[in-house]
């Protein structure tokens, strides 16, 4: 089972050189300050900085007519 993509876009929000600041910025070891939408060619991806999506809501109103074949 694959967890994650093979090939992610470089982001500066996931890389292992950023580090959060005050709201949208990063400090980045490599560049200094830069927005968490950037890229460069230093990327290298980080797992755990990166959120997954939230799961889908189910809605919760089925009926037996929803489970008959």
């Amino acid at each position: 089972m694959k967890l994650f993509r093979a090939k992610i876009d470089p982001r500066c929000a996931y890389c292992k050189h950023s580090i959060p600041l005050t709201g949208a910025d990063l400090g980045c070891i490599k560049r200094g300050v830069v927005e968490a939408s950037g890229q460069c060619r230093r990327f290298s991806y980080d797992p755990f900085k990166r959120t997954p999506p939230k799961p889908v809501r189910l809605r919760k109103n089925y009926s037996d007519k929803d489970f008959a074949l």
